[in-house]
Parts: C-alpha cells; sequence; structure tokens
C-alpha cells in the first residue's frame, strides 16, 4: 500500500483494528447449534437415494462429526481475523512510524489531515499558512512516505531474491 492510499484508508483501518482487537479478545467461535443445524441442511452428492436402516445417515453423520466440523470452522474463522489483524496492524504501524520521521511540522499536519475533523480552511489558521502550503506539505510528505515504502519493498525483496 503506498502512502496516498494508506492516509486515505488510515482512519478505516484504524477502525477495522480496533473491531478486529475486540472480535480476538472475545473469540467463541460458531455456536454448535449453528453447525449441526448447517450440516443437517447440507446434501451430500449422491445422496439421491432411498432409506433402508432405521437410523438416518444423516443424523449418524451429524452426530459423529459436528464437533470436528465446528473445530475446523472455528480454526478457520480465528485464523481468518489473526491474519487480517496483523496485516493491518502491521501497516497502521509502518504508516505511523514514517509519519512520525518526517520533517519539520509534516507529522502533526499530516495526522491532522489524515483525522478528518478539520478542514483545509481551519489547518490553514492552525499552521497559520495558506491552503496551498497546506496542499504543498501535503504532496512533500507523500513523496517522503512513498520514499519509505519503496525502501521497504526493496529490502522486502532484498530478503526473498538474496
Amino acid at each position: 500500500m503506498r502512502a496516498e492510499a494508506m492516509m486515505n484508508e488510515y482512519m478505516t483501518m484504524k477502525k477495522e483494528l480496533s473491531v478486529l482487537d475486540f472480535q480476538l479478545s472475545h473469540f467463541k467461535g460458531v455456536d454448535e447449534d449453528d453447525i449441526i443445524h448447517s450440516m443437517t441442511l447440507a446434501h451430500p452428492e449422491g445422496s439421491d437415494r432411498v432409506q433402508t436402516s432405521n437410523i438416518s445417515d444423516k443424523t449418524a453423520t451429524v452426530a459423529l462429526n459436528y464437533r470436528q466440523v465446528m473445530e475446523r470452522e472455528n480454526d478457520e474463522w480465528f485464523n481468518f481475523l489473526w491474519n487480517r489483524y496483523r496485516y493491518i496492524n502491521e501497516e497502521v504501524a509502518f504508516f505511523e512510524n514514517c509519519v512520525g520521521a518526517l520533517p519539520d511540522i509534516l507529522p502533526t499536519l499530516v495526522m491532522d489531515l489524515i483525522g478528518k475533523s478539520e478542514t483545509w480552511d481551519e489547518l490553514s489558521l492552525k499552521y497559520n499558512v495558506g491552503r496551498s502550503t497546506i496542499t504543498k506539505y501535503r504532496k512533500k510528505a507523500i513523496v517522503l512516505l512513498n520514499e519509505m515504502y519503496e525502501l521497504r519493498d526493496r529490502q522486502t525483496e532484498a530478503y526473498i531474491f538474496g
């Protein structure tokens, strides 16, 4: 992800990170009743036959396999949440670190810009500069941030191909 895209998605990613954190810390998994219900409604291929025994094959299959299916579903769901959390957390942390490394007033300006709580006119008054200067600062920050993203990409490539 590049700097400008990250600036646009930062607040959304922070919200998603918060939701993922909550989901992971309160993870209970899929309910047993939901698994049993989905398994009884599932129709395996080739099941168009007449029942000849007293016990339903589907009921027996559900009884024997539901815990295994439930554990697999829970593992897959938890792994999805965990991998998504790690990815977003890494991207947000890298971006925040890069913003913090910017020179002069750029770190606070960038955070004010992406916070979206203030208009450009309010930022102009806050920093005592014109709107065009805010635009120049933003463009300068994007260039510097993209350089850091490119450095990270080169480091990753060096590791992979080295």
